[in-house]
């Protein structure tokens, strides 16, 4: 778990719109925590249809099931704030859309709903890419409106991070 608030690139969206479509691939989201902020980054670009597919807000337990196909018993197991359930997302998106890539958001952003174990401003995150998901939880300060903008610009930069790192 990482825990110290990482700064995100100014524009992490032109980096992934150019690899999207030069790799012809289109991007879904799976948001929940975020409540479709991601989706809105995406759309807020100019062109994002070559490379935005679509945007699931899941919000509740049930739509995370009824749409994305997270089996209610993960979430019932580990709760909808874990990393079982944040991979499922990710998979998800990408199974029920016509997308390579997906990336999925579920936290606590306050200011209530926090536990010991999964204080406010706890984000688990997924990207589910070709070569396959990669999933961390974060932990940011500050109020429900930072933690939700905080995990909207992370989601993204990572996101640029993995499509853009040097093959291995």
């Amino acid at each position: 778990m990482l825990s110290k608030q990482e700064l995100a690139p100014q524009d992490p969206w032109g980096p992934v719109a150019d690899f999207l479509v030069d790799h012809g691939w289109m991007l879904a989201t799976a948001e929940s925590c975020t409540g479709g902020l991601v989706a809105a980054a995406c759309t807020d670009r100019a062109g994002s249809s070559a490379w935005f597919e679509r945007g699931f807000v899941t919000y509740s337990n049930a739509a995370k099931t009824e749409l994305l196909g997270v089996d209610a018993a993960l979430v019932a197991a580990h709760g909808a704030v874990s990393e079982p359930v944040a991979r499922a997302m990710a998979e998800g998106a990408v199974a029920r859309s016509h997308a390579r890539v997906g990336l999925a958001t579920t936290g606590v952003a306050g200011p209530g709903g926090g536990s010991a174990a999964k204080p406010v401003g706890t984000v688990w995150f997924a990207w589910a890419l070709p070569g396959g998901t990669v999933s961390e939880c974060v932990r940011f300060d500050g109020d429900r409106a930072a933690v939700r903008d905080a995990a909207r610009d992370h989601a993204a930069a990572r996101l640029a991070e993995l499509l853009l790192r040097p093959a291995a």
